[in-house]
């Protein structure tokens, strides 16, 4: 289960950024790994964009197919978050969800999110 949420996505099912309907950032995801960092690039208003309209719980279970964690970034929603604090928070979850997948990945352990 972790190394198919961890692997590296086709082009077709890569995560781009945009600050509003229409207005490309340059920037995309092909991995959690690679959306992790670049939630720490992107303009804000980008992250804003998509977190109220639910494309990265949508991208994280359909696509990567960690329901887990797209649960995780669901309940986030009920926070309120916006700016710099949805930019931590958002790091924060999946930073702790990427390492806890890569060390099953490495050591085989038994699945937990955290």
């Amino acid at each position: 289960m972790a190394s198919r949420i961890l692997r590296t996505l086709s082009r077709e099912k890569t995560f781009y950024f945009f600050t509003s309907i229409g207005n490309y950032t340059g920037q995309s995801a092909s991995s959690l790994k690679d959306f992790m960092d670049k939630i720490n690039e992107v303009n804000v208003k980008s992250l804003e964009f998509h977190f109220c309209r639910g494309d990265f719980e949508k991208w994280i279970a359909e696509v990567l197919e960690d329901k887990a964690l797209a649960e995780y970034i669901r309940k986030l929603q009920q926070q309120d978050l916006t700016g710099d604090k949805l930019r931590i928070q958002l790091h924060k979850t999946i930073s702790k969800r990427y390492n806890r997948l890569k060390n099953q990945s490495n050591n085989k352990l038994n699945p937990t999110f955290f």
